[in-house]
């Protein structure tokens, strides 16, 4: 029995230390039907002033807790023996791992030892049960038929980035156009015209027509004349008009002032009186409003603080021009890298409605595993007695002795382990081999229980657990084991889902273990793994 313990340490690749148990764990049976309960019971034997905390469980590990019984209390030799029991089942057939329970006793942990259990099928009585033929695999809809439609959803994308991109220009063009600087006669006739194009008028709204009709005019007024015109009443515009006129010695009629009087007190009445003009009169006003602009415009005389101010306007233009360009230039890259941008979507989009997602991302953003499955393997011997595998990569040896205890290592005539990648990485290849100095009957069942417990202890949760015989090539027979666990990752604080795959062969007086991990539903990790097992070689013992 101490052999066999010794052995499972070997296996496990973690050194376990003994202790005084303080909590006993045990189940009432290793094996059971499916959705039959199996009880768990864990004892502990306490002072009468200890305090002791049982855990409120739903599940342990993959097994569901159905019930929680009462903890039994029984006084023996002045202390208190403490029993607490969970009724545990599972609808799954395979091998589970009870896992660790944490105990508090006094405030202080305690572990419950993890226990390994089986869930076996329920057998269907064939003659009584009618049963089916399997039925013909449904042909699957082919894709490539539904081309048009894949076609209307890339011309479709492309109508929306054109349309995002003309937008964008034209948004671009109006405030480059907002940004060129205009003498005070090129904003109003530009105002003049856009007031014009929007038929304000001949849609029933006269009251705003002449309000932007007269701001125009007075906007004008106040940037050319240099007269407070925006906050000006009509008299008090007209006054100050000809007041400025006298003294820039501006040569105005007295119909242009009249005029410009006429319209902004019929301007007046439409706001305040709600007078309505009829449509010859507001075309007239609108007339007059244009003349009046212009001949002012040229009634402003030309000084040489004119020529100055004209010398500055073309300083402005020139840097506005060289600003334009700079735009542009800018606006040129932003649309080659959108082109290319887009360009790249849309042929994402494509390819992945007429080759699926699983294409894109294996080829486009690359797999790990699948950069594996395709690298050049290579075929070696490793350790002694020498176990021959193909590999997608060389392994490389590791150094298991320092996690074993000296009386483990006592029983070891030589061990040598090769590995491949981690348990956190996508894929994790191992292979170890060990003899001992003293010929030993091994049983590869219980030792294989020892390395699922061991992965156990080394975080995985919820093991679903599968063991077949295994037979090589050569006829050199074994055992496997299979599955999924969780595994929680320290560093991202996240968990994963991996499947394994462990081998395990007694020759020449010692024994060789393959462990395979990757990641759940990996189709690579799949090929990789298959491709590993089919390649194991061993040579068969004769005697």
């Amino acid at each position: 029995m101490k052999k066999q313990l010794h052995i499972l340490l070997l296996l496990l690749s973690t050194a376990v230390f003994a202790q005084q148990k303080q909590v006993v764990t045990s189940i009432d049976t290793l094996k059971n039907k499916i959705g039959a309960e199996f009880k768990l019971s864990i004892k502990t034997t306490v002072d009468p002033s200890s305090k002791v905390i049982f855990p409120k469980l739903k599940n342990v590990g993959a097994l569901e807790v159905i019930r929680s019984y009462p903890v039994d209390t029984a006084k023996i030799d002045g202390r208190y023996e403490l029993i607490k029991k969970y009724g545990l089942t599972q609808f799954d057939s395979g091998r589970y791992v009870v896992p660790s329970i944490k105990i508090f006793i006094d405030s202080k942990p305690f572990l419950t030892d993890s226990l390994l259990v089986e869930v076996a099928n329920v057998q269907v009585d064939t003659l009584k049960q009618k049963m089916f033929d399997i039925k013909d695999i449904a042909p699957a809809e082919n894709p490539i038929g539904n081309w048009w439609k894949y076609l209307l959803g890339i011309a479709l994308i492309i109508a929306i980035g054109a349309f995002i991109y003309w937008f964008l220009k034209k948004r671009q063009e109006k405030k480059l156009q907002e940004a060129i600087i205009k003498t005070p006669i090129e904003k109003a006739t530009t105002l003049l015209d856009t007031l014009e194009k929007k038929e304000l008028w001949q849609k029933g709204e006269v009251k705003a027509y002449y309000s932007e009709l007269t701001d125009i005019a007075r906007n004008y007024i106040e940037e050319a004349i240099e007269i407070p015109a925006m906050e000006s009443t009509t008299s008090e515009l007209i006054q100050g008009l000809r007041a400025a006129s006298v003294k820039k010695k501006m040569t105005l009629s007295q119909e242009i002032i009249e005029n410009l009087e006429r319209v902004l007190k019929q301007a007046d009445l439409v706001k305040f009186a709600k007078s309505k003009p009829l449509d010859f009169e507001i075309t007239e006003d609108r007339n007059k409003i244009q003349k009046v602009i212009l001949t002012l415009d040229k009634s402003i005389p030309v000084a040489v603080e004119v020529e100055e101010d004209t010398l500055l306007n073309e300083a402005q233009r020139q840097k506005q021009i060289q600003i334009q360009l700079q735009k542009q230039r800018k606006k040129r890259i932003i649309t080659a890298v959108a082109s290319v941008l887009f360009l790249l979507l849309a042929t994402t989009i494509f390819l992945i409605a007429t080759k699926g997602f699983d294409y894109v991302k294996d080829n486009l953003l690359g797999h790990p595993t699948k950069e594996l499955l395709e690298a050049e393997w290579v075929k070696s011997e490793y350790g002694n007695p020498g176990v021959v595998i193909e590999t997608p990569k060389v392994l490389k040896r590791v150094d298991l002795t320092k996690t074993l205890p000296k009386e483990g290592m006592a029983l070891i005539k030589e061990m040598q382990s090769f590995a491949y990648g981690s348990v956190l990485d996508h894929f994790y290849l191992m292979v170890s081999t060990l003899k001992f100095k003293q010929e030993t009957e091994i049983d590869l069942t219980k030792s294989m229980d020892g390395i699922l417990q061991s992965l156990e202890s080394q975080g995985a949760q919820n093991m679903i657990v599968k063991q077949e015989e295994f037979e090589t090539k050569e006829g050199v027979k074994g055992v496997k084991a299979y599955g999924t666990f969780s595994q929680m990752d320290a560093l991202t604080k996240s968990s994963a889902k991996l499947y394994y795959e462990a081998l395990l062969f007694s020759q020449e007086g010692g024994l060789q273990q393959i462990i395979l991990m990757h990641e759940e539903g990996d189709k690579y990790g799949n090929e990789i793994s298959e491709r590993v097992l089919n390649s194991v070689e061993l040579k068969q013992v004769t005697k």
